[in-house]
Formats: structure tokens, sequence, C-alpha cells
């Protein structure tokens, strides 16, 4: 094992390889779907039971349900990713964007500075939500939780929301922190969800 040997960070990871034990059980666990485990998985790997309780919690998040769009969580993560600086999960997000098909021109008023809005108020709203979340988190007030609810969303959807923006600020904050910079394989970032 040594720094950068498997992927392209700036600390030491365990090969699937060289995996055993709950390692390679998280590893098997996302590459029954996938084929291998992603760069992500990899960067946590000197923790094992990290990386099983990471992937145990990416599934989740993932699959929650509420009645936000697909295009919806995927323009949160997009943002919250664009706003992280965190080219691996942007890059992760821009293709399931591309998947769905999301026009081009709302993708760019999304990650646009100042932000003035998409036209769409249930979808500003949730933007707006994302931006104070991933970057001014102690501004957050119970305004803000009512204006997701006029324009629509539940609680439980807006539960979805925050935990969706805030489980991406974490994942950013781990890739970009330890040197994972590459860009996701569409393969990843349409697959890697462990079933």
């Amino acid at each position: 094992m040594s720094r950068s040997e498997h992927i392209d960070a700036w600390i030491e990871t365990v090969s699937p390889a060289d995996a055993d034990g709950v390692l390679k059980d998280a590893y098997d666990w996302q590459s029954r779907k996938l084929g291998e485990p992603t760069e992500y998985t990899q960067l946590g790997s000197l923790m094992p039971e990290m990386v099983f309780e990471r992937l145990r919690m990416y599934k989740v998040v993932e699959d929650v349900e509420s009645d936000l769009t697909e295009t919806e969580k995927r323009l949160v993560i997009y943002l919250t990713s664009v706003l992280n600086q965190t080219p691996h999960c942007a890059s992760g997000a821009r293709v399931s964007l591309d998947v769905l098909d999301v026009d081009e021109q709302l993708i760019a008023r999304v990650v646009a500075t100042p932000f003035e809005g998409t036209g769409e108020a249930r979808l500003d709203a949730i933007l707006d939500y994302t931006r104070l979340l991933t970057l001014t988190p102690g501004a957050i007030a119970e305004a803000d939780i009512e204006r997701l609810r006029s324009v629509g969303l539940s609680d439980r959807d807006i539960a979805a929301l925050n935990n969706l923006s805030a489980y991406y600020a974490y994942t950013n904050r781990v890739a970009t922190g330890l040197g994972l910079r590459t860009f996701v394989p569409v393969k990843h970032a349409t697959a890697a969800v462990p079933e």
C-alpha cells in the first residue's frame, strides 16, 4: 500500500485486491451492482467500518421516500458540490443531470453567481435553501422552512432535502479534503448506490 497507488488521492488506500474482512464486505457490496468499488469508497479504506457505514448512509439518503423529483434531487447534489468546490462529486451529479436530460440553461442558472432564480418558485425555494445550508447554515431560520412549505414541500420532503444536501456536504469535504479531485466515470455516477 502506498500513497496514491490505487486511486488519485493524497492518502494511502487499500485496493480491492488487498481488502479483507469488513472492507472486503463493503467493497463486494458496492461491486455487486457496479462491478468495482468507487474511488470515493476506496478513499475511506483505512477505516473499514467507516466505509461500510458510509455505503449504508449513501443508500439510505438516496432511497429516502419523498415527493422531491429526481431532477430536484440531482440539482441539490450538484449545487451543494459546486458550492463546496468539489469536482469529484459535482462531476458525478452532472452526469446524472445529463442522463435525466436536464436543460443546459437551467443547470447554468442553478450554479450562477449571483443566483437570479430559475423562474420556478418551488425549485428556487429548494435551491435557496440548499445555498443557505451549504454556505451559511447558521443563517437558516424558520421562515426558510415556511417558504419550502409554501411551495408545496411536506415536512418529509424538507427533511429529505436537508439530509440530501447535508450528506453531500459531508462527502464533499471528505473527497476534497483528502485530495480526490478526479471526475466520476458515467457508470459510477449512475450505479454506485449499493443494492
